[in-house]
């Protein structure tokens, strides 16, 4: 399940991952999940659950906070990453979701993910590059509510 090709033509890319749902006391529940990045929206990655009802909804988050939380914890908002902890055996990738509904643990395989990233998105934007593809006069007057 690690189809590593375009989402939605050659401006996008996904990646389909078997994640793990945190369910209480050391059980976990498998739960598909799939990663998107857009060229359209460079700075984003989406986290979709491509099995689960509408309600769950999709959530987009930086995609330089999912590359940071492969190598350290990072996040202080309404996404929290944590890296793999070799020394506690853990060798995936923790993601905390914390919606009004209520908070998501999911643990995801790291390596597949660091390889879509560096292999993939990074290659359709290099980092640092992301702003050049931002239409910042719409977007401020998106702002600015001229839509």
């Amino acid at each position: 399940m690690h189809d590593q090709g375009p989402a939605e033509g050659a401006g996008s890319t996904a990646l389909p991952l078997q994640a793990q749902l945190f369910v209480g006391e050391d059980q976990f529940i498998d739960l598909p999940v799939r990663f998107v990045y857009r060229r359209a929206a460079p700075f984003a990655v989406v986290l979709e659950f491509p099995d689960s009802n509408e309600a769950v909804g999709a959530w987009e988050f930086s995609r330089d906070l999912l590359w940071e939380g492969l190598h350290e914890p990072a996040g202080l908002g309404d996404v929290r990453i944590w890296p793999p902890c070799h020394c506690h055996g853990r060798r995936q990738l923790r993601i905390m979701l914390i919606g009004q509904e209520g908070t998501a643990l999911l643990d995801v395989p790291a390596e597949p993910l660091r390889h879509w990233l560096r292999d993939r998105s990074f290659v359709l934007v290099p980092r640092g590059a992301e702003s050049a593809l931002v239409d910042w006069d719409a977007e401020l007057g998106r702002l600015a509510g001229d839509r």
